[in-house]
C-alpha cells in the first residue's frame, strides 16, 4: 500500500502551481538555491519518530527555531520566502518551505523530487539538538537519521550528495567553503570529489569523510561517483521521505 496524503481543494493545488512557477524565477535570480534546499532539511530534519514532533511543519519561522545551533543564518532563506508567502496566503509556511527546497533542486540541474501538498503548520517549535552535528561521525549519523528520523543508511549517504549545492560559511557554522567546484548546479560531483581526496579549496566535513570508513556507506559513495543517473533517482526518493517525516501516513 502506498501512502495517504491528506486531500486539498482544487484552490489550493493552482496556488501550488503558480507558487512553484514564482519561486523557479525567484530562487534562479537569487541564486539562492542552497538556501532553499538547507531550510527545506532542515525543518523536516527536526522529525523524532519516538515522539511524534518536530518534521515539515513551517515552525522555522518562529525567532526560536531559527536560533537553533544548526540554523545560524537560516532567517536569510525565512525572510527570502516571506514575500512568496505573501503572495500565496492560501498555503501553508510548511508546504512552501518544502517546495522551495525541491525546486531549488530541480533548476539547479537535478531529478525532480515528487511533491504532495497539504502539511499544516505547527505552533510549537521541536527541541534543540536535534539536527545533525558535521563534527561527529557514523554513529552519530545513525543515530540522528536513522534511531531519531526513521531514514536509512542509504537515505544518509544519498542526501549527503546534496552538499553538491552551497558551501559553509565560517560565521554560522566554523567551518568555510564549498563542497565542490560547481556550488550552483546539482549533480555527482559530491561524491567524486570525496573520494578525489582533500583539495585545496574544497571542504570535507567530519560528517563527509566518515562516509568512506563505513563499510556500508562507502560503497555506496563509489556507486553514486560512478552512476550520476543512480544517485538522481535514490535522491529523489530519499528527498520525498525526507520532506514527507511525519506528514503522509503509509
Amino acid at each position: 500500500m502506498g501512502k495517504s496524503y491528506p486531500t486539498v481543494s482544487a484552490e489550493y493545488l493552482k496556488a501550488i502551481d503558480k507558487a512553484r512557477r514564482k519561486l523557479r524565477g525567484f530562487i534562479a535570480e537569487k541564486g539562492c538555491a542552497p538556501l532553499m534546499l538547507r531550510i527545506g532539511w532542515h525543518s523536516a530534519g527536526t522529525y523524532d519518530q519516538a515522539t511524534k514532533s518536530g518534521g515539515p511543519f513551517g515552525t522555522m519561522r518562529f525567532k526560536n527555531e531559527q536560533c537553533h545551533g544548526a540554523n545560524n543564518g537560516i532567517e536569510i532563506a525565512v525572510n527570502l520566502l516571506e514575500p512568496i508567502k505573501e503572495q500565496f496566503p492560501i498555503l501553508s509556511y510548511a508546504d512552501i518551505y518544502q517546495l522551495a527546497a525541491v525546486v531549488a533542486v530541480e533548476i539547479t540541474g537535478g531529478p525532480d523530487v515528487p511533491f504532495h501538498p497539504g502539511r499544516e503548520d505547527k505552533q510549537e517549535c521541536p527541541k534543540e539538538g536535534r539536527l545533525p552535528d558535521a563534527t561527529k561521525g557514523n554513529d552519530h549519523l545513525r543515530e540522528v537519521f536513522c534511531k531519531q528520523m526513521g531514514l536509512s543508511d542509504a537515505d544518509i549517504v544519498v542526501l549527503s550528495g546534496g552538499h553538491t549545492l552551497g558551501r559553509c560559511h565560517k560565521e554560522r557554522s566554523g567551518f568555510e567553503g564549498p563542497w565542490t567546484r560547481n556550488p550552483l548546479i546539482f549533480d555527482n560531483s559530491y561524491f567524486k570529489e570525496l573520494l578525489s581526496g582533500e583539495k585545496e579549496g574544497l571542504l570535507q566535513l567530519p560528517t563527509d569523510t566518515a562516509l568512506l570508513s563505513d563499510p556500508v556507506f562507502r560503497p555506496l559513495v563509489e556507486k553514486y561517483a560512478k552512476d550520476e543517473d543512480a544517485f538522481f533517482a535514490d535522491y529523489a526518493v530519499s528527498h520525498m521521505k525526507l520532506s514527507e517525516l511525519g506528514f503522509a501516513e503509509a
